[in-house]
């Protein structure tokens, strides 16, 4: 049994609980999918190919965005969301890098 990580969390896995809660919702997912390789994406055009409210697509976006899954930038009165690959890679690649060394 390794007992180092009972009280601390390894720097590379300390943002995997916020990814895995923001990925763990269905509708989230499927935002998630929406977006095709480099696409940006506002509310309104989520909102169109969705069965959820433009506030319910704005709260996922604002879990997403604060998890590090998506980013953000703020273009006159609109803002476009983006996935932040990097950011996912880093954090699934932390689970693969734990799973080949323990496996």
């Amino acid at each position: 049994m390794n007992r180092n990580y009972l009280r601390a969390i390894p720097r590379e896995w300390r943002n995997l609980s916020r990814v895995f809660a923001a990925l763990g919702d269905e509708h989230r997912q499927r935002i998630l999918l929406t977006f095709e390789p480099g696409e940006r994406l506002n509310v309104g055009a989520i909102v169109e190919v969705s069965t959820l409210t433009r506030t319910t697509v704005s709260h996922h976006l604002k879990v997403l965005r604060e998890a590090g899954v998506l980013r953000s930038e703020k273009i006159g009165k609109e803002v476009w969301f983006w996935l932040d690959k990097d950011h996912l890679i880093d954090a699934l690649g932390a689970v693969r890098d734990y799973l080949k060394e323990k496996a």
